[in-house]
């Protein structure tokens, strides 16, 4: 009796547990669908594979805890590169027909009111859709541009006749964030026209929504390299609240992170920054900032396993984007000084880029402005009569060759200085990093090498207190500007 009882409390424990996850259910339906075709789901931006189709049909539950945008995209022959908004709630069932593979336009049956919204604003702009769709099965950018500005107008004009709920500001918000980094919007009058009127509309409650695309629509001064840092409230995922700047009163450089879950190069980025990190700690802090939705955030096993602070704005980042940011992509890195003055704005990973960081914090490397390209840094300078000798280390993974060119120059005095020997490397070819940067096993960083080698150049006439490394007049050239000759 004893053992029965305890079984049935488990039991009972157990089902409590299964009660308190929260799911929507989505099932979907089409003839033209070929078996194994891939669906991927997911609330916010991040998603993975939920099901596969078998006989035209797939069923699958999503964890969600509140009314929610979503998507999702089907992949396999005959499918778009395309994804299909919808608004996702607990305890729902949502059901898409469709009797070909464009998923993007099926019939989407939802009891809940703002998928009513989605679905007029999909009737409204179906022929936008369908031309987008072709065109991105053709490759065809320049077409792609314009017909995105057209689809872009066309979601306007009928917002404008639409209730303002979590749906159509969510558009909104789609429409209005690339505006940030985008020069002569050919419909921005109407686009603030529609912003104001849905300002006057708006329930209580999206206030922090209204606010963030705002500034979009009106983008704030965007801080540049020697600029001083801006603070931000910012939280943790117990909730308490932090400033970005805080801790750097010890003297100690910032690294800002923008980044997502469904962000492949954030994650390639996690195993030499978390090198880097226990290199650096008492020179280095790191502060990551997600831009996904909380509940995403909060629920992610790559967000749990993050060794540095890792915060959330409750705005997917547009605090910190808004202020810092140049382009919406993400990862996005920017580097702050004890001073809090910005040294470096980085949008993408590249590997090496973080160890050669850590030389230039360290010392390692002498005093230069390479926060372009942190993956070469110049590590010594001997400037006599006899020429200029350089000492270079690079950074990069074993497989990924580089070049120098033998039209590089040194430029200082208002003159060049060419280049006349090189030692460790052959100029105009391609060469590899051969010495481990590290002793890690782990992917991303056991084959991430480096290569040391000295570059020779024509003596200064007199010697400067800077100069500027050139590797040659072409397109996408090394460049380390303002480098200490002491």
């Amino acid at each position: 009796m004893k053992k029965s009882i305890i079984t049935m409390m488990l039991a009972l424990v157990t089902m409590a547990g299964q009660a308190q996850t929260k799911t929507v259910t989505i099932t979907g339906i089409s003839p033209s669908l070929k078996d194994g075709t891939l669906v991927l789901a997911g609330v916010g931006i991040s998603g993975n594979v939920v099901d596969t189709v078998q006989a035209g049909r797939f069923t699958f539950t999503l964890p969600i805890e509140e009314l929610s945008s979503g998507f999702l995209s089907l992949v396999g022959e005959g499918c778009p590169n395309f994804s299909l908004s919808l608004m996702m709630k607990p305890d729902v069932t949502i059901q898409l027909t469709g009797a070909d593979c464009i998923y993007p336009l099926w019939k989407v049956e939802s009891p809940i009111p703002e998928q009513q919204t989605l679905n007029r604003i999909t009737d409204h702009c179906r022929d936008v859709i369908k031309e987008l769709i072709q065109i991105i099965e053709r490759r065809d950018r320049d077409k792609f541009d314009s017909i995105s500005t057209v689809y872009t107008k066309r979601q306007i004009d009928i917002l404008a006749s639409l209730p303002v709920d979590a749906a159509s500001l969510n558009v909104l918000w789609r429409i209005s964030r690339p505006l940030i980094n985008m020069k002569d919007f050919p419909y921005e009058e109407e686009l603030k026209s529609l912003e104001k009127s849905f300002v006057a509309r708006a329930p209580k409650g999206f206030e922090d929504q209204l606010a963030e695309i705002h500034t979009y629509i009106y983008p704030p001064h965007v801080l540049q390299i020697g600029e001083e840092a801006t603070d931000v409230e910012l939280f943790d995922m117990q909730g308490n609240t932090h400033h970005l700047l805080e801790g750097m009163t010890d003297g100690r450089y910032l690294l800002l992170d923008l980044w997502g879950i469904g962000c492949g190069p954030c994650r390639m980025a996690e195993p030499e920054m978390r090198e880097v990190y226990g290199r650096m700690k008492d020179k280095l802090e790191i502060v990551g900032v997600n831009e996904d939705k909380l509940f995403s955030w909060k629920n992610s096993e790559f967000s749990k396993r993050i060794v540095w602070k890792n915060w959330n704005d409750g705005k997917m980042g547009s605090s910190i984007s808004s202020r810092y940011c140049d382009e919406g992509a993400v990862p996005y890195y920017i580097l702050i000084s004890p001073d809090k003055r910005i040294v470096m704005k980085k949008s993408g990973y590249y590997t090496g880029m973080f160890l050669g960081m850590a030389d230039a914090i360290n010392g390692l490397s002498i005093k230069q402005d390479n926060s372009a390209n942190f993956e070469l840094s110049i590590r010594k300078v001997e400037a006599n009569a006899n020429g200029t000798t350089i000492s270079f280390r690079y950074y990069s993974h074993k497989e990924y060759g580089f070049r120098i060119v033998k039209d590089s120059y040194l430029e200082a005095n208002s003159k060049k200085y060419k280049l006349t020997a090189a030692d460790g490397i052959t100029l105009d070819e391609t060469n590899y990093t051969t010495v481990k940067a590290t002793d890690s096993t782990e992917e991303f960083l056991r084959d991430l090498n480096y290569a040391d080698f000295t570059l020779t150049f024509e003596p200064f006439d007199t010697i400067p207190t800077t100069f500027d490394f050139i590797e040659g007049d072409v397109q996408g050239a090394f460049v380390i500007r303002n480098v200490s000759v002491k």
